[in-house]
């Protein structure tokens, strides 16, 4: 067993943490009040090479291994937890299908657009589909060397900025899981829309919409993989997704632990900071607890990924574990500010906010639960 990281992935680590504490951090919270979607950032990023770091070598991409890719995930969300979805979304989310199932050639033209700057999104999520991703609704209907779609996705993410949408839909609702598709759909195809973007109570810098397909005509050669293998490819591209929602949770912890700590140094109370209270401490040790354990859990599961050994559960116990994480230390950290972590003069309440997300998005922490247990009961 080996903890060092490989000069690469120090070297990413870095140069994420830096651009993070320079370009995103200092805005964060002007954006998250303006509910803004920052595009001159996002294009920074992509000239850094941070929205392309799950684009492999062979199509002109890093090729980072899944623990750089997730370190630097990391690191963006200790900026600021919306870009960070922002870019796993587009890099690691929406991508993943076509990792997973796509042709040679489906590669090719999906990461030529993502590396030429295209934001991507997976829409699998619908208004009556959420943890019950069997149940969707929206159709797809063969039609010469064309599918038809007509449906409706809820909470995408980039949904309203994305060039290029990874979509799930059902040949026939009756069939359940073996009649689910998926497919590449290009923004520009006629029929496909946005709605207005949702009014979120965190990571609101990143670009939540509905996306809505009316007799949108996708070419069969769009089609991933075969009929009927769309749902295999949503619970494998899901499993994938897993550590980078772990490493987005350390990182908005990380983040509030930090503040937290400058705060209780500089705070005076009877006399002396409130860092040499007990009190404040256990606070601060219980964090720094948690965020070190959770950490480890994604970097295993990111380990477990690169080396092609069974993740399934280890991501959904570092999901699982990085969220509730990241609730705690927030929660705890607006407690050590006080009234003025009430405030939004001081970022904790945001991290507050930014936090919840994470223990709902990419599987709740309940359906997290069901996968562990129904893995644990399998033997």
């Amino acid at each position: 067993m080996d903890f060092r990281l490989t000069e690469e992935q120090k070297m990413m680590r870095r140069m994420a943490r830096e651009f993070a504490d320079n370009e995103i951090a200092p805005y964060a919270q002007q954006w998250d009040r303006d509910d803004y979607f920052p595009v001159e950032t996002v294009k920074k990023m992509h000239e850094l090479g941070l929205m392309t770091i799950g684009v492999p070598a062979e199509y002109d991409g890093p090729g980072l291994d899944h623990v750089a890719q997730n370190i630097v995930t990391e690191e963006i969300a200790r900026g600021d937890a919306g870009i960070a979805t922002t870019m796993a979304a587009s890099t690691l989310l929406a991508a993943d299908p076509v990792l997973i199932a796509g042709t040679h050639e489906q590669k090719k033209w999906f990461y030529g657009m993502q590396n030429e700057g295209a934001i991507a999104a997976f829409c699998l999520t619908e208004p009556g589909a959420g943890s019950d991703a069997g149940g969707l609704s929206t159709k797809c209907i063969k039609d010469g060397n064309y599918y038809i779609l007509n449906g409706t996705k809820q909470f995408i993410s980039n949904g309203g900025v994305a060039q290029i949408y990874t979509v799930f839909a059902t040949l026939d609702k009756k069939l359940g899981h073996k009649g689910i598709c998926a497919f590449i759909v290009d923004r520009n195809t006629p029929g496909v829309s946005a709605g207005p973007k949702e009014d979120k109570l965190g990571i609101r810098s990143s670009n939540t919409t509905q996306v809505i397909f009316e007799d949108v005509r996708v070419p069969a050669q769009n089609l991933l993989g075969k009929e009927g293998e769309g749902f295999k490819i949503a619970m494998k591209t899901l499993d994938l997704s897993r550590a980078s929602v772990a490493a987005m949770a350390v990182g908005v912890a990380q983040a509030a632990m930090e503040a937290s700590i400058k705060y209780a140094k500089e705070r005076i109370q009877f006399g002396k900071p409130i860092a040499s209270f007990q009190a404040v401490q256990f606070m601060l040790a219980d964090m720094a607890q948690y965020i070190h354990a959770a950490r480890l859990l994604y970097l295993e599961a990111s380990s477990r990924q690169d080396m092609g050994l069974p993740f399934t559960q280890i991501a959904s116990l570092a999901k699982c574990f990085a969220g509730d994480t990241a609730m705690k230390v927030a929660t705890d950290a607006v407690q050590i500010f006080g009234g003025y972590g009430y405030t939004k003069e001081y970022p904790v309440e945001k991290y507050f906010r930014d936090a919840k997300i994470m223990q709902i998005f990419e599987g709740t922490a309940q359906v997290q639960r069901l996968v562990i247990a129904n893995d644990l009961l399998r033997g």
